[in-house]
Protein backbone atom coordinates (compact mmCIF):
# COMPACT_ATOMS: atom_id res chain seq x y z
CA UNK A 1 0.00 0.00 0.00
CA UNK A 2 3.15 2.33 0.64
CA UNK A 3 4.57 4.27 -2.24
CA UNK A 4 7.81 4.80 -2.75
CA UNK A 5 10.11 8.39 -3.11
CA UNK A 6 9.13 8.17 -6.72
CA UNK A 7 5.55 7.02 -6.28
CA UNK A 8 5.50 3.11 -7.29
CA UNK A 9 5.11 0.34 -4.91
CA UNK A 10 6.72 -0.50 -2.40
CA UNK A 11 9.47 -2.96 -2.45
CA UNK A 12 10.56 -5.02 0.29
CA UNK A 13 7.86 -3.44 2.24
CA UNK A 14 5.06 -4.94 -0.23
CA UNK A 15 3.28 -7.39 1.91
CA UNK A 16 1.96 -9.33 -1.03
CA UNK A 17 5.59 -9.65 -2.02
CA UNK A 18 6.95 -13.02 -1.69
CA UNK A 19 3.99 -15.03 -2.48
CA UNK A 20 1.39 -12.37 -0.34
CA UNK A 21 1.86 -14.51 3.42
CA UNK A 22 3.26 -12.21 4.69
CA UNK A 23 0.00 -10.43 6.28
CA UNK A 24 -1.19 -13.20 7.12
CA UNK A 25 1.60 -14.38 9.01
CA UNK A 26 1.61 -12.78 12.49
CA UNK A 27 2.12 -13.69 16.06
CA UNK A 28 -0.66 -13.91 18.35
CA UNK A 29 0.26 -10.45 20.00
CA UNK A 30 -0.51 -8.57 16.89
CA UNK A 31 -3.76 -10.81 16.21
CA UNK A 32 -5.27 -10.09 19.41
CA UNK A 33 -4.09 -6.12 19.29
CA UNK A 34 -5.79 -5.64 15.33
CA UNK A 35 -8.74 -7.90 17.22
CA UNK A 36 -8.59 -5.10 19.83
CA UNK A 37 -8.46 -2.46 17.53
CA UNK A 38 -11.24 -4.00 15.59
CA UNK A 39 -14.05 -3.47 18.56
CA UNK A 40 -12.38 0.39 19.66
CA UNK A 41 -13.51 1.34 16.41
CA UNK A 42 -17.13 -0.72 16.71
CA UNK A 43 -17.54 1.98 19.74
CA UNK A 44 -17.29 5.19 17.48
CA UNK A 45 -20.61 4.18 15.12
CA UNK A 46 -22.03 1.86 17.82
CA UNK A 47 -24.69 4.30 19.13
CA UNK A 48 -25.66 5.53 15.49
CA UNK A 49 -28.83 3.42 14.70
CA UNK A 50 -29.68 3.75 18.55
CA UNK A 51 -29.83 7.09 19.22
CA UNK A 52 -33.56 7.81 18.73
CA UNK A 53 -34.19 4.67 20.69
CA UNK A 54 -31.61 6.45 23.61
CA UNK A 55 -33.73 9.63 23.53
CA UNK A 56 -37.04 7.96 23.40
CA UNK A 57 -36.05 5.67 26.47
CA UNK A 58 -34.26 8.47 28.40
CA UNK A 59 -37.04 11.04 27.63
CA UNK A 60 -34.23 13.08 26.17
CA UNK A 61 -34.02 15.83 22.74
CA UNK A 62 -32.32 15.26 20.03
CA UNK A 63 -29.30 17.47 21.08
CA UNK A 64 -29.43 16.02 24.50
CA UNK A 65 -29.04 12.53 23.17
CA UNK A 66 -26.07 13.91 20.31
CA UNK A 67 -24.01 14.67 23.14
CA UNK A 68 -23.02 11.42 23.51
CA UNK A 69 -20.83 11.78 20.65
CA UNK A 70 -20.00 15.76 21.79
CA UNK A 71 -18.90 14.37 25.48
CA UNK A 72 -16.84 10.89 23.82
CA UNK A 73 -14.65 13.68 21.25
CA UNK A 74 -14.24 16.76 23.44
CA UNK A 75 -12.64 14.34 25.85
CA UNK A 76 -10.63 12.65 22.69
CA UNK A 77 -9.43 16.12 21.56
CA UNK A 78 -8.16 16.71 25.26
CA UNK A 79 -6.62 13.33 25.76
CA UNK A 80 -4.38 13.67 22.23
CA UNK A 81 -2.01 15.96 24.21
CA UNK A 82 -1.63 13.15 26.82
CA UNK A 83 -1.31 9.38 25.16
CA UNK A 84 2.03 10.26 23.92
CA UNK A 85 3.18 11.75 27.48
CA UNK A 86 1.74 8.43 29.06
CA UNK A 87 2.63 5.70 26.69
CA UNK A 88 6.39 7.09 26.17
CA UNK A 89 6.54 6.84 30.13
CA UNK A 90 4.72 3.31 30.95
CA UNK A 91 5.32 1.60 27.44
CA UNK A 92 2.67 0.76 24.89
CA UNK A 93 1.37 -2.49 26.81
CA UNK A 94 0.46 -0.71 29.79
CA UNK A 95 -0.92 1.85 27.74
CA UNK A 96 -2.75 -0.22 25.76
CA UNK A 97 -4.15 -2.11 28.90
CA UNK A 98 -5.23 1.02 30.79
CA UNK A 99 -7.18 2.38 28.04
CA UNK A 100 -8.96 -0.98 27.69
CA UNK A 101 -9.13 -1.40 31.17
CA UNK A 102 -10.85 2.17 30.69
CA UNK A 103 -13.15 1.46 28.04
CA UNK A 104 -14.69 -1.64 29.74
CA UNK A 105 -15.69 0.03 32.90
CA UNK A 106 -17.45 3.12 31.26
CA UNK A 107 -19.26 0.81 28.52
CA UNK A 108 -20.42 -1.03 30.70
CA UNK A 109 -22.02 2.03 32.93
CA UNK A 110 -23.15 3.67 30.02
CA UNK A 111 -25.50 0.61 29.54
CA UNK A 112 -26.77 1.35 33.19
CA UNK A 113 -27.38 4.96 33.13
CA UNK A 114 -30.07 6.23 34.60
CA UNK A 115 -30.53 9.64 32.91
CA UNK A 116 -29.30 11.42 29.06
CA UNK A 117 -26.27 12.89 31.85
CA UNK A 118 -24.98 9.93 33.43
CA UNK A 119 -24.75 8.59 29.81
CA UNK A 120 -22.64 11.36 28.45
CA UNK A 121 -20.43 11.40 31.30
CA UNK A 122 -20.17 7.42 30.90
CA UNK A 123 -19.16 8.28 27.39
CA UNK A 124 -17.02 10.82 28.55
CA UNK A 125 -14.89 8.38 30.59
CA UNK A 126 -15.32 5.50 27.59
CA UNK A 127 -13.47 8.38 25.31
CA UNK A 128 -10.40 8.61 27.21
CA UNK A 129 -9.84 4.59 27.26
CA UNK A 130 -10.17 4.78 23.34
CA UNK A 131 -7.84 7.63 23.10
CA UNK A 132 -5.24 5.67 24.87
CA UNK A 133 -5.85 2.74 23.78
CA UNK A 134 -6.11 3.67 19.65
CA UNK A 135 -3.40 6.15 19.86
CA UNK A 136 -0.93 4.00 20.46
CA UNK A 137 -2.03 0.25 19.43
CA UNK A 138 -1.10 0.83 15.63
CA UNK A 139 2.56 1.30 17.21
CA UNK A 140 2.23 -1.89 18.99
CA UNK A 141 1.46 -3.70 15.90
CA UNK A 142 4.08 -2.07 13.52
CA UNK A 143 6.89 -2.76 16.60
CA UNK A 144 5.48 -6.74 16.93
CA UNK A 145 4.43 -7.75 13.36
CA UNK A 146 6.33 -10.02 10.60
CA UNK A 147 7.28 -9.14 6.97
CA UNK A 148 7.64 -5.36 7.46
CA UNK A 149 5.81 -2.24 8.26
CA UNK A 150 3.38 -2.01 5.39
CA UNK A 151 1.43 -5.38 6.01
CA UNK A 152 1.05 -4.19 9.33
CA UNK A 153 -0.03 -0.86 8.60
CA UNK A 154 -2.74 -2.58 5.88
CA UNK A 155 -3.64 -5.09 8.84
CA UNK A 156 -4.37 -2.30 10.91
CA UNK A 157 -6.23 -0.29 8.37
CA UNK A 158 -8.07 -3.61 7.54
CA UNK A 159 -9.28 -3.73 10.96
CA UNK A 160 -10.17 0.02 11.70
CA UNK A 161 -12.56 -0.27 8.05
CA UNK A 162 -14.22 -3.20 9.50
CA UNK A 163 -15.10 -1.99 12.86
CA UNK A 164 -16.10 1.80 11.61
CA UNK A 165 -18.70 -0.19 9.43
CA UNK A 166 -19.68 -3.20 12.00
CA UNK A 167 -20.04 -0.90 14.80
CA UNK A 168 -23.30 0.29 13.41
CA UNK A 169 -24.57 -3.36 12.87
CA UNK A 170 -23.91 -4.30 16.51
CA UNK A 171 -25.43 -1.26 17.99
CA UNK A 172 -28.59 -2.05 14.95
CA UNK A 173 -28.91 -5.89 16.64
CA UNK A 174 -28.41 -5.40 20.14
CA UNK A 175 -29.92 -2.20 20.08
CA UNK A 176 -33.09 -3.78 18.43
CA UNK A 177 -33.75 -5.74 21.58
CA UNK A 178 -32.87 -3.10 23.90
CA UNK A 179 -30.92 0.83 23.85
CA UNK A 180 -28.91 -0.73 26.40
CA UNK A 181 -27.28 -3.90 25.16
CA UNK A 182 -24.91 -2.23 22.76
CA UNK A 183 -23.18 -0.67 25.44
CA UNK A 184 -22.76 -3.92 27.28
CA UNK A 185 -21.90 -6.06 24.35
CA UNK A 186 -19.01 -3.66 23.36
CA UNK A 187 -17.63 -4.14 27.62
CA UNK A 188 -17.97 -7.38 27.15
CA UNK A 189 -15.65 -7.48 23.54
CA UNK A 190 -13.00 -5.07 25.39
CA UNK A 191 -12.57 -7.48 28.29
CA UNK A 192 -11.94 -10.29 25.84
CA UNK A 193 -9.76 -8.01 23.93
CA UNK A 194 -7.65 -6.81 27.68
CA UNK A 195 -7.01 -11.00 28.53
CA UNK A 196 -5.74 -11.46 24.89
CA UNK A 197 -3.35 -8.34 25.17
CA UNK A 198 -2.57 -9.48 28.63
CA UNK A 199 -1.88 -13.33 27.56
CA UNK A 200 0.23 -12.59 24.32
CA UNK A 201 1.58 -9.19 23.87
CA UNK A 202 5.17 -8.80 25.68
CA UNK A 203 6.17 -4.96 26.91
CA UNK A 204 7.88 -3.57 24.42
CA UNK A 205 10.84 -0.94 24.38
CA UNK A 206 9.83 2.20 25.70
CA UNK A 207 10.60 5.62 23.40
CA UNK A 208 14.32 6.99 23.62
CA UNK A 209 13.06 10.17 24.60
CA UNK A 210 10.04 11.12 26.61
CA UNK A 211 7.26 13.75 25.22
CA UNK A 212 6.01 16.29 26.60
CA UNK A 213 2.50 17.96 27.55
CA UNK A 214 2.85 21.13 25.36
CA UNK A 215 4.73 19.46 22.65
CA UNK A 216 1.88 18.84 19.80
CA UNK A 217 0.78 22.57 20.79
CA UNK A 218 4.22 23.94 20.47
CA UNK A 219 4.63 21.77 16.60
CA UNK A 220 1.14 23.49 15.17
CA UNK A 221 3.17 26.77 14.90
CA UNK A 222 4.63 25.24 11.56
CA UNK A 223 2.49 26.59 8.81
CA UNK A 224 1.48 23.69 7.26
CA UNK A 225 0.58 21.78 9.71
CA UNK A 226 -1.76 24.01 11.47
CA UNK A 227 -3.15 24.99 7.83
CA UNK A 228 -3.91 21.01 7.67
CA UNK A 229 -5.33 20.92 11.12
CA UNK A 230 -8.14 24.17 10.57
CA UNK A 231 -8.99 22.79 7.36
CA UNK A 232 -9.76 19.09 9.18
CA UNK A 233 -11.32 20.66 11.87
CA UNK A 234 -13.83 22.25 9.17
CA UNK A 235 -14.17 19.00 7.31
CA UNK A 236 -14.76 16.95 10.69
CA UNK A 237 -17.22 19.44 11.28
CA UNK A 238 -18.96 18.13 8.10
CA UNK A 239 -18.09 14.15 8.72
CA UNK A 240 -19.84 14.38 11.89
CA UNK A 241 -22.86 16.15 10.95
CA UNK A 242 -23.26 12.89 9.11
CA UNK A 243 -22.39 10.60 11.33
CA UNK A 244 -24.38 12.03 14.63
CA UNK A 245 -27.24 14.00 12.83
CA UNK A 246 -28.46 12.06 10.01
CA UNK A 247 -29.83 9.30 12.19
CA UNK A 248 -32.57 11.85 13.59
CA UNK A 249 -33.30 12.94 10.10
CA UNK A 250 -33.75 9.19 8.60
CA UNK A 251 -35.66 7.90 11.27
CA UNK A 252 -35.71 3.96 10.78
CA UNK A 253 -35.45 1.29 12.88
CA UNK A 254 -32.37 0.43 14.71
CA UNK A 255 -32.04 -2.44 11.53
CA UNK A 256 -32.50 -0.27 8.90
CA UNK A 257 -30.42 2.73 10.29
CA UNK A 258 -27.75 0.16 11.13
CA UNK A 259 -27.68 -1.53 7.17
CA UNK A 260 -27.18 2.05 6.24
CA UNK A 261 -24.41 2.69 7.86
CA UNK A 262 -22.46 -0.33 7.52
CA UNK A 263 -22.79 0.45 4.09
CA UNK A 264 -21.49 3.64 4.25
CA UNK A 265 -18.23 1.72 6.70
CA UNK A 266 -17.87 -0.15 3.71
CA UNK A 267 -17.50 2.84 1.23
CA UNK A 268 -15.21 4.32 3.97
CA UNK A 269 -13.02 1.61 4.38
CA UNK A 270 -12.43 0.84 0.82
CA UNK A 271 -12.28 4.64 -0.17
CA UNK A 272 -9.57 5.38 2.38
CA UNK A 273 -7.23 2.01 1.96
CA UNK A 274 -7.69 1.41 -1.80
CA UNK A 275 -9.11 4.37 -3.66
CA UNK A 276 -7.32 6.81 -1.79
CA UNK A 277 -3.66 5.85 -2.63
CA UNK A 278 -4.10 4.97 -6.31
CA UNK A 279 -5.93 8.84 -6.88
CA UNK A 280 -3.35 10.49 -5.18
CA UNK A 281 -0.53 8.44 -7.35
CA UNK A 282 -2.59 9.58 -10.31
CA UNK A 283 -3.48 13.37 -9.36
CA UNK A 284 -1.49 14.37 -6.57
CA UNK A 285 -2.86 14.67 -2.72
CA UNK A 286 -4.08 18.37 -2.90
CA UNK A 287 -6.20 17.98 -6.42
CA UNK A 288 -7.60 14.70 -4.76
CA UNK A 289 -8.61 16.71 -1.24
CA UNK A 290 -10.25 19.65 -2.52
CA UNK A 291 -12.23 17.51 -5.53
CA UNK A 292 -12.95 15.16 -2.18
CA UNK A 293 -14.33 18.33 -0.22
CA UNK A 294 -16.12 19.99 -2.38
CA UNK A 295 -18.44 16.56 -3.55
CA UNK A 296 -18.82 16.03 0.06
CA UNK A 297 -20.28 19.29 0.22
CA UNK A 298 -22.88 18.69 -2.79
CA UNK A 299 -23.45 15.08 -1.61
CA UNK A 300 -24.67 17.00 1.83
CA UNK A 301 -26.76 19.64 0.29
CA UNK A 302 -28.64 16.84 -2.00
CA UNK A 303 -28.91 14.48 1.43
CA UNK A 304 -30.49 17.46 3.31
CA UNK A 305 -32.88 18.78 0.38
CA UNK A 306 -33.83 15.53 -1.06
CA UNK A 307 -37.10 12.63 -0.66
CA UNK A 308 -36.16 9.83 1.99
CA UNK A 309 -34.65 7.37 -0.49
CA UNK A 310 -32.33 10.35 -1.74
CA UNK A 311 -31.21 10.88 1.76
CA UNK A 312 -30.03 7.52 1.81
CA UNK A 313 -28.40 7.07 -0.86
CA UNK A 314 -26.21 10.33 -0.10
CA UNK A 315 -25.72 9.29 3.44
CA UNK A 316 -24.04 5.88 2.61
CA UNK A 317 -22.49 7.97 -0.92
CA UNK A 318 -20.80 10.19 1.87
CA UNK A 319 -18.79 7.18 3.30
CA UNK A 320 -16.36 7.37 -0.16
CA UNK A 321 -15.19 11.32 -0.17
CA UNK A 322 -14.61 10.35 4.00
CA UNK A 323 -12.40 7.97 3.49
CA UNK A 324 -10.53 9.83 0.79
CA UNK A 325 -10.35 12.57 3.11
CA UNK A 326 -9.13 10.69 5.95
CA UNK A 327 -6.58 9.26 3.94
CA UNK A 328 -5.16 12.39 2.66
CA UNK A 329 -5.66 14.57 5.42
CA UNK A 330 -3.62 12.42 7.71
CA UNK A 331 -0.57 11.56 5.53
CA UNK A 332 -0.60 15.96 5.27
CA UNK A 333 -0.81 15.78 8.97
CA UNK A 334 2.36 13.73 9.43
CA UNK A 335 4.67 14.77 6.12
CA UNK A 336 3.85 18.41 5.88
CA UNK A 337 6.29 19.39 9.02
CA UNK A 338 9.56 18.12 10.50
CA UNK A 339 7.83 17.47 14.11
CA UNK A 340 7.86 13.79 15.01
CA UNK A 341 5.30 11.92 13.74
CA UNK A 342 3.51 10.99 16.50
CA UNK A 343 3.51 14.80 18.15
CA UNK A 344 2.57 16.35 14.71
CA UNK A 345 -0.32 13.85 14.60
CA UNK A 346 -1.35 14.96 17.99
CA UNK A 347 -1.49 18.27 17.44
CA UNK A 348 -3.49 17.85 14.30
CA UNK A 349 -5.53 15.69 16.12
CA UNK A 350 -6.33 18.18 19.40
CA UNK A 351 -7.66 20.82 17.12
CA UNK A 352 -9.68 18.59 14.32
CA UNK A 353 -11.91 16.44 17.39
CA UNK A 354 -12.97 19.59 18.74
CA UNK A 355 -15.11 19.75 15.41
CA UNK A 356 -16.07 16.15 15.95
CA UNK A 357 -17.18 17.40 19.60
CA UNK A 358 -18.88 20.18 18.10
CA UNK A 359 -20.96 19.45 15.27
CA UNK A 360 -23.10 16.67 16.97
CA UNK A 361 -24.69 18.88 19.62
CA UNK A 362 -24.91 22.17 17.10
CA UNK A 363 -26.58 19.97 14.27
CA UNK A 364 -29.82 19.32 15.65
CA UNK A 365 -29.76 22.65 17.92
CA UNK A 366 -29.52 24.40 14.72
CA UNK A 367 -32.36 22.27 13.32
CA UNK A 368 -34.78 23.23 16.84
CA UNK A 369 -33.71 26.52 15.66
CA UNK A 370 -34.26 26.72 11.90
CA UNK A 371 -35.19 23.47 9.94
CA UNK A 372 -33.92 20.55 9.10
CA UNK A 373 -32.29 21.05 5.89
CA UNK A 374 -29.96 23.95 7.53
CA UNK A 375 -27.60 21.69 9.22
CA UNK A 376 -27.22 20.26 6.02
CA UNK A 377 -26.38 23.35 4.32
CA UNK A 378 -23.61 24.47 7.04
CA UNK A 379 -21.92 21.33 7.11
CA UNK A 380 -21.65 21.83 3.40
CA UNK A 381 -20.18 25.00 3.81
CA UNK A 382 -17.49 23.84 6.45
CA UNK A 383 -16.46 21.06 3.90
CA UNK A 384 -16.28 24.11 1.11
CA UNK A 385 -14.20 25.93 4.14
CA UNK A 386 -11.90 23.39 4.42
CA UNK A 387 -11.17 23.12 0.79
CA UNK A 388 -10.86 26.63 0.37
CA UNK A 389 -7.77 26.32 3.07
CA UNK A 390 -6.33 23.81 1.21
CA UNK A 391 -6.27 25.60 -1.85
CA UNK A 392 -5.18 29.14 -0.54
CA UNK A 393 -2.29 27.57 1.62
CA UNK A 394 -1.20 25.53 -0.96
CA UNK A 395 2.54 26.66 -1.24
CA UNK A 396 2.77 25.47 2.69
CA UNK A 397 1.41 22.32 1.87
CA UNK A 398 3.26 21.22 -1.16
CA UNK A 399 6.42 19.89 -0.04
CA UNK A 400 4.60 16.64 0.81
CA UNK A 401 1.31 16.63 -0.66
CA UNK A 402 2.76 16.78 -4.38
CA UNK A 403 7.15 16.93 -4.62
CA UNK A 404 6.86 13.59 -2.88
CA UNK A 405 4.66 10.56 -3.70
CA UNK A 406 1.72 9.50 -1.00
CA UNK A 407 2.90 7.53 1.74
CA UNK A 408 0.30 5.89 4.71
CA UNK A 409 0.69 8.16 7.43
CA UNK A 410 0.09 5.50 9.96
CA UNK A 411 3.69 4.55 10.36
CA UNK A 412 4.05 6.13 13.76
CA UNK A 413 1.08 5.24 16.49
CA UNK A 414 -0.68 8.02 17.42
CA UNK A 415 -1.47 8.84 13.95
CA UNK A 416 -3.71 5.87 13.59
CA UNK A 417 -6.58 7.55 15.44
CA UNK A 418 -6.60 10.43 12.61
CA UNK A 419 -8.53 8.05 10.67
Amino acid sequence: MSGTENGGHGGADDPFEEGGTSLLRQPKAVWATAGASVVAFMGIGLVDPILPSIARGLHATNSQASLLFTSYFLITAVAMLVTGFVSSRIGGRKTLLAGLALVVVFAALSGMSGSVAELVGFRAGWGLGNALFVSTSLAVIVGAATGGSSAAILLYESALGLGMACGPLLGAVLGDMKWRYPFFGTAALMAVGFLAITAFLKEQPKPAARTSLLAPVKALGHGGLAATAVSAFFYNYAFFTVLAFTPFMLNMSPYKSGGVFFAWGVLLAVFSVIVAPRLQRRFGSLKVLCASLLLLAADLLVLGYGDHTTAIVCTVLSGAFIGLNNTVFTELALGVSDAPRPVASAGYNFVRWFAAAAAPFLAPKIEEWTDVHLPFVVAAGAAVTGAVIVAVRRRALTTEAEERAPQHATEDGVTAFAR
